[in-house]
């Protein structure tokens, strides 16, 4: 259950951020930047803190390579699920969601990896601490 959150909560970060529906923070700020700058900054900065968390704990557990080497295996899915005529992607709004879909899996493996790691090698991770 903990790593179908830490995915839902990746997909719900990005969805809240941009998606091809009239609700999310890209087109409501520029909508409303002028009247509502105060609450547009806040939002932002709530959003930022959830990327800086997500991709922080993703860099430091699968790295860059990890990230591409998960979004390489999306995109074979995607690929092969346009392949054997399942999936067209001539529409626009499913293919942003497809996007969010794709990165919201990077993000959700990421935070998710080191406890992954321990359950497949039964080594821990421990950070680096400075003292």
């Amino acid at each position: 259950m903990g790593y179908f959150l830490r995915w839902i909560f990746a997909f719900l970060l990005l969805a809240l951020t941009f998606n091809p529906t009239d609700y999310n923070y890209v087109r409501w700020s520029t909508a409303n930047y002028a009247s509502e700058l105060p609450v547009t900054v806040l939002m932002g900065l709530l959003l930022l803190i959830g990327y800086i968390i997500y991709l922080r704990a993703t860099l430091r557990s699968i790295g860059g390579f990890g990230m591409f080497l998960i979004l390489a295996v999306v995109a074979a899915l995607l690929w092969v699920l346009y392949d054997w005529g399942i999936l067209t992607l001539e529409n626009r709004a499913l293919n942003t969601w497809l996007g969010v879909l794709a990165l919201s899996f990077v993000l959700g493996i990421g935070l998710s990896w080191s406890l992954v790691r321990r359950q497949l090698t039964g080594q821990a991770d421990m950070d680096d601490v400075d003292e």
